[in-house]
């Protein structure tokens, strides 16, 4: 599929040769990639429908050289995308022609754990659960655990404000992330927040998590760590109707009650998963919650009791608590490895990712299951309930014509409804390319604007991953962030769509 991407500016273009021979002086031996067999592994990221070649790759291993690459850049007036791991869902890391993929995968070292003040000091390739096992020795871990954990990276984590299972209880990536190393697209490094739980002035770093490449590169991160809760135990529930699991949902959160965490699945996914991991799922019933419950043995015990109550009271057809930890992480495997498992009964698929308050679940399962109805395309339901941020799975063939168009039709549709019921376009995997042209149907153009005058203030030329987030490219002139003098536009060379 085709995507409208800003136009290429064919200046640069014209001096591919010249701007690979002066980044190979600043990332020298395997550094930079130009051939067109060896991009191709970077042409898209985890929303593999968009697909394009970079101009050229570059990977840096120190923040001295991402900082000279940004610097060449900028004053070369040449574009650059950002990338981690390649897994982001919303094509935030899809190449530009004439721009520079900088990737950060070799940036995967731990610089300092610190049991001290319960912080871990990390680069930004260094995947979400390594953080995880390097502490788990000392009984710590890292809460925001998605479910590409084993795969995705702790800065990548940082730009789409990532959540997971757990988030929940112990709040989503802006929560647990106190500071870190960025490079402007001039070249300069700042450091924001540090150790401290607090930090005096404005929130930079909850401006810097969530804008998705757009405003610097993230080098290096530093994270809360947590201790291991004494006791954690599930309960794996089944329902006859997918709106009685949502209704326990809302029941349970409107008892006061927060696991650690809380999240749905529906008949479709829990065949999948169950094929897949083998966690012994329930196969007759039409959905399915996993409810974790942590902290002191005796407040679980008791929490559990309250929860199975609940459940009961909500029409659930089955319930089984697990009574060990081998048993938990069990029911876990399923909902973790849900997306590969959906792609074993489908040809393709879309992941979407809107928010709801959680007492719109029953309506917003019954509104996809119309819509599924409509574009005549299957749906997996894989939701992290307790939070209200539902993933569902749209199942398409892309060999069929028109309906990857349909798909995507769908998909819109599903995340206006999510703003039609008080929620949010995305819950974790950001904007990008996927949401763009949705953004009018939450923000007005005021508040775009609003967005992109701080675009502006850390990017005044627009370098840094252009024509992702916002649906239209404006001049920073434009938006009054620039002195246009004499008539003449500073910055002229910069496309628009």
């Amino acid at each position: 599929m085709a995507i409208m991407m800003p136009a290429a500016d064919q200046a640069v273009l014209s001096r591919r040769g010249e701007i690979v021979a002066a980044l190979r002086a600043i990332v020298p031996g395997e550094g930079v990639i130009d051939s067109a067999a060896e991009m191709l592994a970077y042409e898209s990221d985890g929303l593999t429908a968009y697909r394009q070649p970079p101009m050229l790759v570059v990977l840096p291993d120190t923040t001295e050289q991402v900082s000279s690459v940004l610097k060449y850049c900028f004053e070369q007036g040449i574009k650059v995308v950002p990338r981690g791991s390649g897994t982001s869902l919303s094509g935030g890391a899809l190449p530009l022609v004439d721009g520079v993929l900088l990737g950060l995968g070799k940036f995967k070292r731990i610089r300092e754990i610190d049991f001290d003040n319960r912080v871990v000091v990390t680069e930004p390739g260094v995947t979400n659960l390594a953080i995880s096992q390097a502490v788990a020795h000392a009984g710590f871990y890292y809460a925001p655990d998605p479910s590409s954990q084993i795969a995705c990276s702790i800065g990548g984590n940082v730009a789409e404000n990532s959540g997971g299972v757990h988030c929940l209880k112990y709040g989503m990536t802006t929560n647990n992330v106190l500071g870190c190393e960025i490079v402007l697209m001039s070249g300069e490094v700042l450091r924001i927040g540090g150790k401290a739980a607090e930090n005096a002035g404005y929130d930079l770093m909850g401006i810097i998590t969530g804008s998705e490449g757009l405003l610097g590169v993230i080098t290096e991160i530093t994270v809360r760590i947590l201790q291991k809760p004494e006791t954690a135990r599930a309960l794996m529930v089944g329902f006859a109707e997918v709106e009685a699991a949502g209704e326990c949902v809302a029941e349970i959160i409107g008892a006061g009650i927060i696991p650690g965490g809380m999240e749905m699945m529906d008949k479709p996914a829990i065949h999948a998963a169950e094929a897949f991991v083998h966690a012994g799922y329930p196969l007759d019933v039409e959905a399915l919650l996993i409810i974790e419950l942590d902290g002191p043995s005796v407040e679980v015990d008791e929490l559990i009791k309250r929860v199975e109550a609940i459940a009961q009271s909500c029409g659930s057809t089955s319930c089984q608590i697990s009574t060990s930890e081998a048993e938990r992480n069990l029911f876990w495997a399923g909902r973790k490895a849900a997306f590969p498992a959906v792609g074993r009964i489908s040809p393709d698929y879309l992941c979407m990712d809107g928010t709801i308050p959680r007492g719109a679940l029953p309506k917003a399962l019954a509104r996809i299951r119309d819509l599924s109805a409509k574009y005549d395309l299957r749906v997996a339901n894989v939701f992290h309930a307790g939070d209200g941020n539902l993933h569902p799975l749209i199942l398409y063939d892309a060999n069929k014509p028109g309906e990857i168009e349909r798909a995507e039709a769908f998909g819109a549709d599903i995340l206006r409804a999510c703003v039609e019921f008080g929620g949010v376009l995305t819950g974790e995997h950001g904007v990008g390319i996927e949401k763009r042209d949705l953004m009018g149907e939450m923000f007005s153009e005021i508040d775009l604007n609003q967005q992109q005058r701080l675009k502006c203030a850390f990017d005044a030329q627009g370098l840094l991953n252009p024509g992702k987030v916002f649906p239209t490219l404006h001049r920073c002139a434009e938006l009054g962030r620039m002195h246009v003098h004499a008539g003449r536009l500073a910055f002229s060379d910069i496309p628009r769509f």
